[in-house]
């Protein structure tokens, strides 16, 4: 039998270092963004009706909108230069410090590991509603979800992400074969948006009922970021990183614009508000069985889609923190044949598991929201610390986004407003996620940091700036 020694680095085999594979291009990278992402569409953005209105969450899909590409842009430049596995947690190590990085990687693990619940209970519910069987509950397709997915990632990157592709192709189509199947050009023939978007009630509770649903505006895209996670798996960062995203973000836009149109002209924005199944019941609103099956699949697959990139995404941020010692090395070990972060994919499973049968939709969307906002905070000031260390032309960059520093001083203004939408709704959830990672952030610096050896954290061929 091959023996395999465990490095602080990763998984040798008789000294021959064991490293991720760098098979993916920038369709993959595209279908990790926007598989994360499309679920979205889905459900969760409608949410912001029930905050302020349908306007309203017309009104926050453009202006995350602006947020989201900020990300998509500053994450471009960053990533496609710091390749490294772990995406904002590596730009975090080798612009901030370790303290900084650490908390980012926290970000990530539990933005993606709360979204990969959100998508488990979305399943399971609309399995369930389909079925329409009394006594039948969705725990058993949660965790055959989770426990399925988590197996797919084990065995593969290429495999996963060829999945995702695919059914995030067949998911974003759907949409798209339902904005035209209702005849979006001809207002009254099936869509009555000038009878449910009234001047009376297009925004019931005024602009602190738009900034409210900022809240939930942020589900139209939250994740699109996590196609950084792949850079030390792609062929050309350089290329297919800054492609993929900013495709993925233009993917996005799109389907967050045909899915506001067609079901708020469907339906009234109280019940558009609530509803867990916005475009599902946007297919049976339209009166044919073959869109309201069509759209039932989607959101399955769409759900499928998320869930499985959450998984790739949060196991490469923990693995990078084994591999950098900010947690146990243990879990920095690679799979000597499918070349995957399997410790890091089955630590974070039954987490995972453990969070979906006792969390709520709402409630899981809205700790992965939180984590999500406090990273693209971290990201408009680490693009300012990143130009100022390393100005332009003092060293390579894959891509360099345009307009600075507006796009950073945009986000930051945003990532603030979205605190204070989350606050409004959710503000005891707010104060206990600030509580937990404080603690957490000194237990790092008491206990974990003397095993960091901040020297090595330093992987990129840049000339060091000061404090390295």
């Amino acid at each position: 039998m091959t023996a395999a020694v465990e490095t602080g680095q990763t998984t040798t085999i008789h000294g021959d270092r064991v490293s991720l594979l760098r098979v993916l291009g920038p369709a993959h990278v595209w279908a990790l963004g926007v598989g994360i992402v499309l679920v979205g569409e889905f459900t969760g953005w409608n949410f912001a009706a029930d905050k302020g209105g349908a306007l309203a969450a017309l009104i926050v899909c453009w202006i995350v909108g602006l947020l989201y590409t900020s990300v998509a842009m500053i994450d471009s430049e960053v990533t496609s230069t710091v390749a490294a596995a772990g995406g904002q947690y590596a730009q975090a190590k080798h612009i901030v410090g370790p303290l900084m990085a650490f908390n980012v990687a926290l970000f990530l693990v539990f933005a993606y590991t709360m979204l990969e619940v959100s998508d488990a209970i979305l399943l399971g519910d609309t399995i369930v509603a389909k079925a329409g069987v009394e006594g039948l509950t969705h725990n058993s397709f949660i965790a055959a979800t989770i426990v399925v997915l988590a197996w797919l990632n084990y065995r593969g990157v290429l495999m996963t992400l060829n999945v995702n592709f695919i059914i995030t192709a067949v998911a974003y189509i759907s949409i798209v074969i339902l904005f035209f199947s209702v005849s979006p050009w001809t207002q009254g023939a099936v869509l009555k948006l000038n009878e449910l978007v009234t001047p009376g009630n297009a925004l019931p509770y005024g602009w602190i009922g738009v900034i409210a649903a900022f809240q939930f505006g942020i589900w139209y895209y939250l994740g699109i970021e996590g196609t950084t996670q792949a850079a030390e798996e792609v062929r050309s960062p350089a290329r297919s990183l800054p492609y993929g995203t900013m495709a993925g973000m233009i993917t996005l836009l799109i389907a967050a614009a045909m899915t506001w149109y067609v079901c708020a002209s469907l339906m009234p924005w109280e019940y558009l508000g609530i509803t867990y199944y916005p475009l599902w019941d946007a297919g049976k609103l339209t009166g044919s069985p073959l869109l309201e099956n069509l759209l039932f699949i989607a959101t399955l697959l769409a759900a499928l889609a998320s869930a499985n990139g959450c998984i790739n995404d949060a196991a490469r941020a923990w693995f990078s923190l084994g591999r950098d010692r900010y947690l146990p090395s243990w879990f920095s070990a690679v799979h000597p044949k499918y070349r995957t972060p399997y410790r890091s994919i089955l630590f974070l499973l039954p987490i995972a598991l453990a969070f979906a049968f006792i969390a709520d939709l709402n409630q899981a969307i809205t700790f992965s929201i939180l984590s999500g906002v406090l990273q693209y905070t971290f990201m408009s000031i680490n693009i300012m610390m990143f130009r100022k260390k390393w100005p332009l032309g003092s060293i390579r960059r894959g891509y360099t986004h345009p307009f600075h520093p507006l796009p950073a001083i945009v986000l930051f203004c945003l990532c603030v407003v979205t605190f204070f939408a989350i606050f409004l709704g959710f503000g005891s959830q707010l104060i206990a996620m600030t509580i937990f990672y404080f603690l957490i952030s000194l237990w790092f610096h008491f206990y974990r940091y003397k095993f960091v050896r901040r020297g090595d954290q330093f992987t990129m061929p840049w000339p060091k700036p000061q404090g390295y």
